[in-house]
């Protein structure tokens, strides 16, 4: 089924290499540290699919809101979400849990759970790359979002 997600998220973004490459690269951090953090195969569903579709209301965002902010992307990725995974037949419990993480991915201090603290951090992984952030920045990120043992070692590693 993961497959299957990544596929309707590469046809949603379509010419959007950008997302596409930023959702691909969260994907296999979040996985990564989800495996070595040794999730259960539910939390380890929920992380993986939540790290392809975390940023799927941006495009919504931009159109309606002219804006990619994160409080947008909160306020209009679950829909999204929601439409895209209808046809897969996730429990009750496990679909409301992907949709809150994608509605609370840019609010730290709703963070309730191993698998929602990983796509943080990998989420953050990404950014630093990506935002080309300076080691002061790079600091306080590690200081306020990191907390896996494996989220510590891949950001120690590879900004150190």
């Amino acid at each position: 089924m993961v497959d299957e997600v990544m596929r309707d998220m590469i046809i949603y973004f379509g010419c959007d290499v950008i997302r596409i490459n930023h959702a691909i690269k969260v994907y296999v951090f979040s996985k990564t540290i989800g495996e070595l953090e040794n999730l259960d195969n539910e939390e380890q569903l929920i992380l993986e699919v939540t790290a392809i579709l975390h940023d799927i209301g941006i495009k919504v965002s931009e159109e309606k809101y002219n804006s990619s902010a994160g409080k947008y992307q909160e306020i209009e990725g679950p829909a999204v979400a929601k439409g895209m995974l209808e046809k897969y037949n996730l429990s009750e419990d496990v679909l409301s849990r992907i949709l809150y993480i994608i509605g609370n991915h840019h609010s730290y201090n709703k963070i309730n759970g191993n698998e929602f603290q990983i796509l943080v951090e990998a989420d953050c992984l990404v950014n630093i790359f990506e935002d080309k952030m300076d080691k002061e920045a790079i600091e306080h990120i590690k200081n306020k979002c990191f907390k896996t043992k494996s989220g510590l070692n891949f950001v120690g590693s590879i900004y150190q």
